[in-house]
C-alpha cells in the first residue's frame, strides 16, 4: 500500500507535464488523488487500474523523449556533415539541437524532483518547525537552481538567435556584392565581435562554483522616470541598467558595479545626486552652525541626518557616500601630520605611546568591573570599554586647524601631546581591529581554550609592534633617502602646472596608505606619517602642499561628516534621552578624569598645566565606533539595543566636545594664543 501511494503521488505530479491540459481535468484528477489517499468513494480494483493507466501514460512519456533525443543527436551528427552548410549555420543548428536536449532533460528531472519533495513532506513531522523549515530551505535551493539554469538556458537562446542573424547575413552577403563602404563597416563590425568576446568576463559562470556562494532571489527596480518610457524600446529598457537596483531578501540594496558590455560608459545617476544634494544642503546647515557659534562639521552631520533613513531617506548610496567620505579622514590625517614635523614628533613620543595605552587599560578595567556588577560578558565589556577609549582624530584636527602653537622655553606645546595620543590611538585601532576575529572566537570558546585564545592574542600583538616598528624603519629611509629628491622632482615639473605638484603628493599618500594597511597597520597612520615626511622639508614646503590639499580636504571632509550624519536617529535619542544623556555625562567625565590622572603621571612638571586642554580634546568618542560597532553586531559580540546606544552616545559626545573643548581652552590658554586656538 505505502508503494502503491507513493506510485499515485507521483502520477499526481507528473501528468500535468504530459496528458492534463484544462484546469476541469486538473480538479478531477486532485479530487480522485484526495479520495484514493482517504480510501473514501474509491474500490481497490478503481485504485489499482488508475495507478496502472497513469504509470502507462508516464512511461510513455519517457520512452517518446528517448526516441526524441535519438534523433536530436543524429541530426546533430548529419549536420556536422553537410559540406554545403556555412560554420554559422552548423553553429546555429548544432546549438538549437542541445537546447531542446537540455529542455527535455530539464523538465523530466522537475517531475522527479517533484515527486521526492512531495514524498520528503509527507514523511515529515507537521508539528516539528526545525524539519518543516528545512523542507522549506531545500525546496528553495530547488527553486533558486532552477531559475539560475532557465537563466542560462535564455542566454543560449539569445546566443543561438545572434547566431542566425549572423548565418542570414552571410547568406546575404554571398548573394550580393557589396560596395567598399560595406566592406569596411563589416570587417568593423567583426573586430567588434572579437572585442567584445576577449573583454567580456564570465563572472557568473566562473564564480557560481565557488565555495560560500549561495544563489538567492532579488529584486531588479528599475529606476522610474517620465522620459525613459519616451522613444525607448523593450530591447533599450532591457539594455539600460546603469539606473537599476537590486533588492534581495533581506533588505540589501545593490547597485551595478561593473557592466557585462564594457565598451558603454555608465554612471551611477544615484550616487551622483547624492553627492549633489549632499553639497548643496551642506551651505545653509553650515552657514546656521556658524551664525549659532557652533564649528561647521556640526552643520555637515545635520545635513546627513536630514538626507539619511532617519529624515528625507533620499541617500541610495549609503555605502557609496560613507566610501567616498573616507577620503576625507585621509587627507586630514595627512594634513594633520603636515602641521606635526618629525621634530615635535620625537619631543612627545613617549607621551603619545604610553598615555594611550594606560588610558585603554583603565577603561578596559573600569569595564570589566562594571560588566561584572551589570552580568554583561567579558568579551561585551572588553568591546565596549575599548571602543569609548578612542576619540575623534578629524574632530580635534578642526579645533587645532589654524591655530599658532609654539613651544615656550623647553615646555612642550599641547597640540603635540594631543596629536600624538590621537595617532596613537588610531594605530590601536588597527590592533583591535586586527584581534576582533580572536575576541569573536573567545566569545564562544569554552573554559580549556582560554589559555590559547590569550597566547593567540599576545602573538598578534607581537605582529603588529613588528610591523610599526617595519613602518618606522621604513620612514626613515624615505625620509634620508627618498623624500627630498622626489618633492624636488615635482616642485621642477610642476611650474605652471599644479596638476603635477598634486597628484605627486596624492600618489605619495596613498602609497603610504598602501604600505600601512599591507603591514595590518591602520591606514590613517600611513596618512598622518605622509604629512609628516613631507613637513620635514621645510616650512616652504609644507605651506605650499597645504594650499594645494586643503581644498580637497574641505571637500572630503564634508562628505565625511554628512555620512556621520546618516548614522545619527534623532526620534531613538528622544525616547531614551535621560538614559542616553546620563551615559554620555558619565562616559566624558571618566574619559577625562583619567585622562588627567595618566597625564598627571607622564607630563614633566613644566607641562602640568597643558593636561587639563589635552584632557578636554580626548573627552569624546570616535567616530570609528560606527565602525567597530557595525563589525561587532554582525558577529554577534553585541545585541542590536548595545549598538545604538553606542552611536547615540557617541553622536551626543561629539556634540558636547566644542562646549569643553572651548572651556579648557579659556581657562588654560594665555588669550593671544586663545585666539588662534578657537
Amino acid at each position: 500500500m505505502k508503494a502503491t501511494g507513493f506510485i499515485s503521488l507521483w502520477m499526481l505530479v507528473s501528468l500535468p507535464y504530459g496528458q492534463l491540459a484544462n484546469p476541469a481535468e486538473h480538479e478531477d484528477v486532485v479530487k480522485h488523488a484526495i479520495k484514493l489517499h482517504r480510501g473514501k468513494g474509491a474500490v481497490i480494483a478503481q485504485r489499482k487500474q488508475w495507478v496502472m493507466e497513469s504509470c502507462r501514460k508516464l512511461s510513455g512519456l519517457l520512452r517518446q523523449k528517448n526516441v526524441v533525443l535519438n534523433k536530436l543527436k543524429s541530426a546533430i551528427r548529419a549536420v556536422e556533415k553537410d559540406a554545403g552548410l556555412s560554420d554559422e549555420e552548423k553553429l546555429f543548428q548544432v546549438h538549437t539541437f542541445e537546447i531542446f536536449q537540455k529542455e527535455l532533460n530539464e523538465s523530466e528531472n522537475s517531475v522527479f524532483q517533484a515527486i521526492h519533495g512531495l514524498q520528503r513532506a509527507l514523511q515529515g513531522d507537521y508539528k516539528d518547525v526545525v524539519n518543516m523549515k528545512e523542507s522549506s530551505r531545500q525546496r528553495l535551493e530547488a527553486l533558486r537552481e532552477a531559475a539560475i539554469k532557465e537563466e542560462m538556458e535564455y542566454v543560449e537562446l539569445l546566443a543561438a538567435e545572434k547566431h542566425q542573424v549572423e548565418a542570414l547575413k552571410n547568406m546575404q552577403h554571398q548573394n550580393k556584392s557589396l560596395s567598399m563602404l560595406d566592406e569596411i563597416l563589416e570587417d568593423v563590425r567583426k573586430a567588434a565581435d572579437r572585442l567584445e568576446e576577449e573583454i567580456e568576463e564570465h563572472a557568473f559562470d566562473d564564480n557560481k562554483s565557488v565555495r560560500g556562494v549561495n544563489f538567492e532571489a532579488v529584486l531588479r527596480v528599475e529606476e522610474d522616470e517620465a522620459n525613459s518610457k519616451r522613444n525607448a524600446s523593450k530591447r533599450e529598457v532591457e539594455d539600460d541598467l546603469g539606473l537599476s537596483m537590486l533588492i534581495d531578501s533581506q533588505n540589501n540594496q545593490y547597485i551595478l558595479t561593473k557592466p557585462r558590455d564594457s565598451t558603454i560608459p555608465r554612471a551611477d545617476h544615484h550616487f551622483i545626486k547624492d553627492i549633489v544634494t549632499i553639497g548643496m544642503l551642506s551651505l545653509p546647515c553650515g552657514w546656521l552652525c556658524t551664525t549659532i557659534g557652533l564649528p561647521t562639521m556640526f552643520g555637515y552631520i545635520i545635513c546627513g541626518v536630514l538626507l539619511g533613513p532617519s529624515g528625507l531617506n533620499s541617500i541610495k548610496s549609503i555605502v557609496q557616500v560613507e566610501t567616498l567620505g573616507e577620503f576625507g579622514v585621509f587627507f586630514t590625517l595627512f594634513l594633520v601630520g603636515l602641521e606635526f614635523s618629525p621634530e615635535r614628533l620625537r619631543k612627545v613620543w613617549k607621551i603619545s605611546l604610553q598615555g594611550p595605552c594606560y588610558m585603554t587599560v583603565l577603561m578596559i578595567a573600569f569595564g570589566l568591573l562594571w560588566g561584572h556588577l551589570l552580568q554583561i560578558r567579558p568579551t561585551q565589556s572588553v568591546f565596549i570599554s575599548t571602543c569609548l577609549s578612542l576619540s575623534s582624530t578629524p574632530l580635534v584636527s578642526r579645533f587645532l586647524a589654524g591655530s599658532v602653537r609654539g613651544d615656550k622655553e623647553g615646555d612642550i606645546d599641547y597640540s603635540s601631546v594631543l596629536l600624538g595620543m590621537l595617532v596613537m590611538q588610531d594605530v590601536q585601532l588597527g590592533l583591535f581591529i586586527a584581534v576582533m576575529p580572536t575576541l569573536i572566537q573567545a566569545g564562544v570558546s569554552t573554559s580549556t581554550s582560554i589559555f590559547k585564545e590569550i597566547l593567540r592574542i599576545l602573538i598578534l600583538i607581537g605582529q603588529i609592534l613588528f610591523s610599526l616598528a617595519a613602518v618606522f624603519l621604513m620612514c626613515l629611509v624615505i625620509k634620508t633617502y627618498l623624500i627630498g629628491p622626489y618633492y624636488r622632482k615635482l616642485h621642477a615639473e610642476s611650474k605652471g602646472n599644479k596638476e603635477i605638484l598634486i597628484l605627486g603628493i596624492t600618489a605619495f599618500i596613498f602609497l603610504m596608505l598602501t604600505i600601512t594597511e599591507l603591514l595590518d597597520v591602520s591606514m590613517e597612520l600611513g596618512c598622518f606619517l605622509a604629512g609628516a615626511l613631507i613637513s620635514s622639508q621645510g616650512h616652504m614646503v609644507t605651506e605650499e602642499v597645504m594650499s594645494c590639499i586643503e581644498p580637497i580636504r574641505d571637500f572630503l571632509a564634508i562628505i565625511f561628516f554628512a555620512s556621520i550624519g546618516l548614522h545619527v536617529f534623532p526620534t531613538f535619542v528622544i525616547y531614551e534621552l535621560t538614559v542616553l544623556l546620563f551615559l554620555t555625562l558619565s562616559v566624558v567625565i571618566m574619559k577625562f578624569v583619567l585622562a588627567v590622572l595618566v597625564l598627571s603621571l607622564i607630563l614633566p612638571k613644566t607641562s602640568q598645566y597643558i593636561k587639563w586642554i589635552v584632557s578636554a580634546g580626548l573627552a569624546q568618542v570616535s567616530e570609528f565606533s560606527f565602525v567597530l560597532g557595525s563589525r561587532a553586531r554582525r558577529a554577534g559580540i553585541i545585541s542590536r539595543e548595545v549598538y545604538l546606544l553606542i552611536l547615540s552616545v557617541t553622536t551626543l559626545s561629539l556634540l558636547l566636545a566644542p562646549a569643553l573643548w572651548r572651556a579648557a581652552i579659556m581657562k588654560c590658554v594665555p588669550r593671544p594664543e586663545r585666539r588662534s586656538s578657537t
